[in-house]
Order: structure tokens, then C-alpha cells, then sequence
């Protein structure tokens, strides 16, 4: 396994891959960050360069280019999650309940509590954008990053945030 920092608008990141797709992507501080992390440091990886051009045409709102190979790892419903999180079109939101069904119609047993859970463990943050997920009533709840950085990224994107707000209290502040 292979890993670098790169720094962002939102702080600094971790990147990790195996060798050929990316495996992690995480904002320094965040919640659910790995604790160990004992990997070769690996700045010239290709997935990397991929992955650091991709975000770099993110942040200037420029054409993207094509996504570096990803792997995230997880349970199947995990990943069934962020399969659906990958659909969601940029600078447009989704509910918890609303991949619930998604997942439900495909024939997956699922909870918008449980959706929640593998949304919050997503591996590879802005990539998989699970910071276009949102509460039911508007809430910009559930994101490990911190919903500063959700509210961020979704301004970033363009996304109509009219309907959108930030909570008060609660665990992902």
C-alpha cells in the first residue's frame, strides 16, 4: 500500500492506493480518518498523479477529467452504497432515504440509519461524493469531513443550497 498528502481548499489530504487505483481519500483531521497508516510514501504514483489532476480541475470548476481507477474497500452493502453515491450528478444533492430506496428496489435490505453509516465510512471522500448526501428536512447532517467542509464542496459545485442548512448541534459538527 502507498500513500501521500496533498493540500486542498479544505485543508490537507491523504491519498492511498495499491499500487494502480485509489484506496483512500481523506481530510486530515476528519472523523473516521485510519489510524494507522504505515504505508510507503509514494508522491509519483500514477493513480496519484490521476487523482491530484482530478482534484485540481475540482477546485478551479474546470471540465474533469476522466476519475483515477478506485477501490474502495468495504462490506458489499457498503459498497452497493457508494456505487449509488458515484450516480448522484454533480452539484445535486440526495437523501439517506432516497438511496434507502434505491437500494431497496434493487433488492437490498436497507435503512436510511444504515445508509447513513456506510455513507459516513466512505473511503475516498470528494471522489465518491458522499458530501452530496443530506438529510430528509435540508440538514447538511452525516459528514465525516465536517459540515463545513460539506456546506463547502456543495457551494463549490453550484448546488442549490436554498433548501439546505446547516444544523446546530449534532455529531458530524
Amino acid at each position: 500500500m502507498y500513500q501521500t498528502w496533498i493540500g486542498s481548499p479544505i485543508g490537507n489530504l491523504v491519498l492511498a492506493a495499491d499500487g494502480q487505483s485509489l484506496t483512500g481519500l481523506w481530510m486530515e483531521s476528519q472523523k473516521y480518518f485510519p489510524t494507522t497508516l504505515d504505508f510507503d510514501v509514494q508522491p509519483e504514483l500514477p493513480v496519484f498523479q490521476q487523482t491530484q489532476e482530478w482534484l485540481s480541475a475540482y477546485w478551479e470548476k474546470a471540465p474533469l477529467p476522466a476519475m483515477p481507477p478506485l477501490a474502495p474497500q468495504g462490506s458489499p452493502f457498503q459498497r452497493a452504497v457508494w456505487k449509488l453515491l458515484l450516480e448522484i450528478p454533480y452539484g445535486e444533492t440526495s437523501t439517506y432515504g432516497a438511496l434507502a430506496d434505491q437500494l431497496r428496489a434493487q433488492g437490498i435490505s436497507a435503512a436510511a440509519q444504515a445508509v447513513g453509516g456506510a455513507v459516513g465510512h466512505n473511503p475516498i471522500s470528494i471522489l465518491i461524493p458522499c458530501h452530496r448526501v443530506v438529510g430528509s428536512n435540508g440538514s447538511l447532517t452525516g459528514y465525516a469531513g465536517g459540515v463545513g467542509r460539506k456546506y463547502f464542496l456543495l457551494e463549490l459545485e453550484g448546488a442549490d443550497m436554498t433548501k439546505l442548512y446547516l444544523p446546530k448541534r449534532g455529531t458530524a459538527l
